[in-house]
Parts: structure tokens; sequence; C-alpha cells
């Protein structure tokens, strides 16, 4: 493991030298879309323009949890409405780092949503569907997501067809340095969409291998049944890609307890053990688990860890783990190594829960070389 003070100035240079060539790659991202209001939940209402909010999700838990049998009320306030849904975010972040992004989902359909009008003027963006909707409920220790989710139903291939067309779709694809297919867990016909690309369009891609890259995106609510299906057609996409299989913390322990999996150690060394053994039952070349602080990968190459810059007030997290998985990805594609992908990873996460806005290459280097203190 590379002292982390070299790793960092290592990395910080390759990327100013690699920016340039940042803009020549191009990634297909998909397939989901929201619009994500940010909320404050409200502990105490002192005056019409001031409150204290709920801090954790214990305090939100214990106010609920007090309510059984009666009844209470929450208040809720918008703090902020963006562009939402793990694909969008991703695809965003990714073109704020240059890359040329097309994108495909449900951002509106005839009329792309208002709110995804700037992502529009930086990407090649399609639509086949409504958006949904979510409030993001935020805590100083995570966040809550509650969805409206009616219209991801009309994620599917046959309006894939229609309202993008198969041959444009193979067009991205073969064109793509990256393909991203996140969100699984929220697009019920997401298995269903994959197995139609691995019969009609990965047969037909020329030239070189493409990083392909997939999250699942908290598959707790699925059945182990539909879980299995998932993971064994993404192990089928590394006939075609170099595939990467991201995970956060809580998600490692569902896929470990769905594989049947020890999932009973929770410290460094356990997770490093649970995405091991992940990998060795799903046959892709890499698996990524991102807790709040740190990131590790295990791959055919071997193992690495990287501590990120964590911040105990940020200004978001929704989206936090998809700017750590568009900064992953840019690391691998600019040809850094595992250990170096990883800070690209945790660093551009880092940037993003800090300011609220995703980070150029510029930001990126410059917080490597100016790390910030816990």
């Amino acid at each position: 493991m590379t002292e982390p003070t070299v790793l960092r100035g290592q990395c910080a240079a390759k990327l100013a030298a690699g920016s340039n060539r940042a803009g020549t790659l191009r990634a297909f991202i998909g397939l989901d879309g929201f619009v994500d209001q940010i909320m404050h939940v409200v502990d105490k209402r002192e005056s019409a323009d001031s409150y204290q909010r709920m801090l954790t999700i214990g305090r939100f838990a214990e106010r609920m949890a007090a309510a059984a049998g009666k009844s209470t009320n929450i208040e809720l306030v918008n703090k902020l409405t963006k562009l939402g849904g793990n694909g969008p975010i991703m695809g965003n972040a990714l073109s704020n780092l240059s890359l040329k992004v097309t994108y495909l989902g449900n951002l509106g359909y005839p009329n792309l949503h208002p709110v995804f009008g700037d992502f529009a003027k930086r990407a090649e963006v399609f639509s086949i569907a409504e958006p949904g909707y979510t409030d993001a409920l935020e805590f100083d220790d995570g966040k809550v997501m509650v969805g409206k989710h009616q219209s991801l139903r009309q994620v599917t291939w046959e309006n894939i067809q229609t309202r993008f067309g198969v041959e444009r779709f193979a067009e991205r694809v073969g064109g793509a340095d990256l393909v991203a297919f996140v969100n699984w867990t929220m697009l019920p016909h997401m298995s269903e969409v994959w197995t139609a690309v691995l019969r009609e369009v990965c047969p037909v891609l020329q030239g070189r291998r493409r990083l392909g890259f997939f999250d699942l995106c908290d598959p707790e609510k699925r059945t182990p049944k539909d879980i299995m299906r998932a993971l064994d057609l993404i192990g089928q996409f590394e006939r075609y890609f170099d595939v990467v299989l991201g995970l956060n913390e809580k998600e490692s322990q569902e896929i470990g307890k769905v594989l049947g999996l020890d999932t009973g150690a929770h410290d460094r060394d356990g997770l490093v053990a649970l995405a091991r053994a992940i990998r060795q039952r799903v046959p892709v070349n890499t698996v990524l688990v991102h807790p709040t602080t740190y990131a590790l990968a295990v791959t055919a190459d071997g193992e690495a860890l990287v501590d990120g810059p964590f911040e105990p007030k940020p200004l978001i997290t929704t989206g936090a783990g998809d700017h750590f998985n568009s900064g992953f990805c840019l690391g691998k594609l600019l040809g850094l190594d595992i250990e170096e992908s990883l800070l690209c990873g945790v660093t551009t996460s880092g940037f993003y829960v800090r300011h609220a806005q995703s980070p150029t290459i510029d930001d990126l280097a410059h917080m490597m070389r100016h790390w910030p203190a816990h």
C-alpha cells in the first residue's frame, strides 16, 4: 500500500497530465431518472423562519416509533430540488469531469423535465418515460429516501426499442469507453433489459474491451431470487466488458447474505474478505465496496483500500456514492492503478459532499494536493 501523501501527489500529477485525454472519452449511462427534493426534518419549530432539524436517523426513528398506536405530524423543509437518480447523477458528474456522456433514461416524456435542462446542455440526453420522484430526508449520519416509482415501470426494452431504437442503442454502446447500468433495484424491468442487451447488442460489439459498471443500488427490497438473477446477468457481461460491481457497505452485506456468505465481520478486514468472497461467486473483473470513510477494491490483480476525506458535517449526501462511482471510473479510464482509481473515487465524493456540486479534474487534483484535515 502506497503511503497516503505520496499516493495523493502522484495521483494528482497523473490527473493533471490526463485532463486533455478525459475530454476524448465517451460514456453511455442509464437507465433511471428522478427529481430529487433534498429535505430537512424539523425537530423543533422556533418561529416562522427558524427551526431545529433532526440530526440523526435514530432521532427520526424515535419520533416515528412514539407515534405507534397514536399519530404524529412530521414537517419537511425543502432545501433543494435537483436532478436525481443514480444514473443522471453519475452521468452529470462524469460530464463535469470532461467526459462526453450519452444518457438514456426516464427524464420526462415526451418533453424533458426542466430539472434535467442543464444536464442536457452538457451531455447527449435521451428520455423514454416520465421521471420518478424522491424526497431525500438528510441527516448527519445518513439519509432516508422516500420514492414514488410508478413511472419506472415504463423503462422496458420495448420502450427502448420504440422510443430510442436498438440500432442507436448498439451504436452508442459500441462507441463508448464506459457503459454503466445502475439502479437495478428501482427499475423492475432492468433484468429483462440486460437479457436483451446480452442477446441483441453485445454479440455485435467490435474492437477493444470496454469498462462496464453495474450498481444494484440498495437491493434489500428485492427478493433473493431476483437478486441472484441480476448477479448472474452481471457476470455474463464479463464476457464482453471489464465489469466493475459497485457496492456501498450496506449493499455488500445484503449481497453477501443472498450468496450465503459470512457477513458477521464489519471491520475493514471483514469487508475486504466479504468483497473477495463476492468476487469468487460473481465472476467480474472488480468488486468495489465504499463505506463512508474509505473504499476498497478486489480485482484479479490484487486488493487495495484507500481512506477518503471524511466530512462529518456534509452539505449534501444524496448522490455521494454516485460521485464515488464516477471518480473511480475516471481513474480506470485514464489508466490509473487500483489505488489511484479508488483515490479518485473518494476524492470526487468528498468534494461533492463538501461543496454540494460536482468537481472538475482540476478540483480533484487540487484537493489531493491540499488534503482536508478530518
